[in-house]
């Protein structure tokens, strides 16, 4: 199987990775929650986690790195935790329902929500952000990729924005962590919410989200934390404020390894490896009659996604015909993203998406290449 579906999840992990799933499997104990040698390397791993993910995103203290289960649940913890009824808040049409659905929930609850529209190409205009702000803005929310097109938001920018005005602001790094450079402090990030099964190599079940420190957020739930186990109120501190219950030690020491990987092989090298196969992607098939490629291409700076559709056909039929015919895995359909496809103007036909890793080869690019084009002469 030639595996394109990496903005799911990236299936091919080091071998680190599964290494270090497997021996914590049979040693690892539950951090914080006794004083016992298997207890107490968790805690020590656990931290070092912690530590890896503070220096890869510039944060200012490891007790500011929450772990969760995912970029969903990262998202949720922000969203509903700091914003009020009254409040207002900016998002865009390029969001994933991992932001948007928590959003319309807050609106239901007397959250005032606008929604930035995105252009044809799928990328909005980031004066229209600063345009939407009123008197009672609290909150810009927006991604740092889209994960339907791959278009690149300037994160750094839109911070300024909400710096100048003194507003929150919450980034989805679900598809840049581990692969674009992310600072939270030069960029004025307030809350940077990402998950450990994409860019960052790691397991499934891992991800996290940085708090800028002083910042005060109100956890989504309460319960075990291994201190102040007489208290009727779950701790306030950080990291504890935020992860009631035992965490993913295991999938944390899969999160570690990976984060050595990234660590040894760099951020920049894995980026230019994943748009190098992208761009050879798009050239092949960019100009394949009756092959209509969406986002915005102007830039090659851009998550490693090319995302098309061949003439009138169903994209889940393309999809199923890449898979049956040439075993290639993509994903058609909506992908979680439907505001994009409003913009894109595929809400009917959804769209088959290519997202590569720096684990695929150009003979597996070349391969998809040439399924394309087959399959658009039929």
């Amino acid at each position: 199987m030639i595996y394109l579906d990496n903005a799911a999840t990236t299936m091919h992990k080091p071998q680190e990775v599964i290494d270090a799933v497997v021996q914590a499997m049979s040693s690892m104990g539950n951090a914080g929650r006794g004083a016992n040698e298997a207890s107490l390397s968790a805690s020590r791993l656990i931290y070092d986690t912690r530590d890896r993910l503070c220096r890869l995103f510039g944060g200012e203290n490891a007790r500011q790195i929450v772990f969760t289960n995912n970029s969903t649940e990262s998202l949720n913890i922000a969203i509903k935790g700091l914003l009020e009824p009254g409040d207002h808040v900016i998002t865009t049409m390029m969001e994933h329902n991992s932001v948007l659905r928590p959003l319309y929930e807050m609106e239901r609850r007397g959250v005032r929500l606008t929604i930035v529209r995105a252009d044809e190409r799928g990328t909005v205009n980031l004066a229209d952000i600063e345009d939407a702000i009123a008197p009672d803005t609290k909150m810009i929310v927006c991604t740092n990729g889209s994960n339907l097109t791959g278009n690149y938001v300037h994160i750094g920018r839109v911070g300024e924005i909400a710096h100048k005005h003194g507003l929150l602001f919450v980034v989805d790094a679900s598809q840049t962590a581990g692969v674009f450079p992310i600072d939270v402090q030069d960029m004025h990030i307030d809350v940077l919410c990402f998950t450990g099964h994409k860019g960052l190599l790691g397991p499934q079940g891992t991800g996290g989200m940085y708090v800028r420190e002083g910042l005060s957020v109100r956890p989504l739930k309460s319960g075990g934390s291994g201190i102040m186990t007489y208290s009727k109120t779950h701790p306030e501190q950080m990291p504890t404020a935020l992860e009631a219950g035992t965490l993913n030690g295991h999938g944390i020491a899969g999160l570690n390894a990976a984060l050595k990987y990234i660590e040894d092989e760099g951020v920049d090298s894995i980026r230019a490896r994943e748009q190098k196969l992208m761009k050879r992607f798009y050239e092949g098939v960019k100009d394949i009659p009756g092959v209509k490629i969406y986002g915005d291409f102007d830039d090659m700076n851009r998550c490693a996604i090319v995302t098309l559709n061949i003439g009138d056909y169903d994209s889940s039929e393309v999809s199923d015909e890449l898979l049956m015919e040439y075993g290639i895995s993509t994903r058609p359909g909506g992908h979680c993203a439907p505001l994009m496809h409003e913009a894109l103007g595929t809400v009917e036909q959804g769209a088959v998406r290519f997202s590569f890793s720096h684990y695929n080869t150009d003979e597996e690019v070349d391969i998809a290449i040439r399924a394309i084009q087959e399959l658009a002469e039929d």
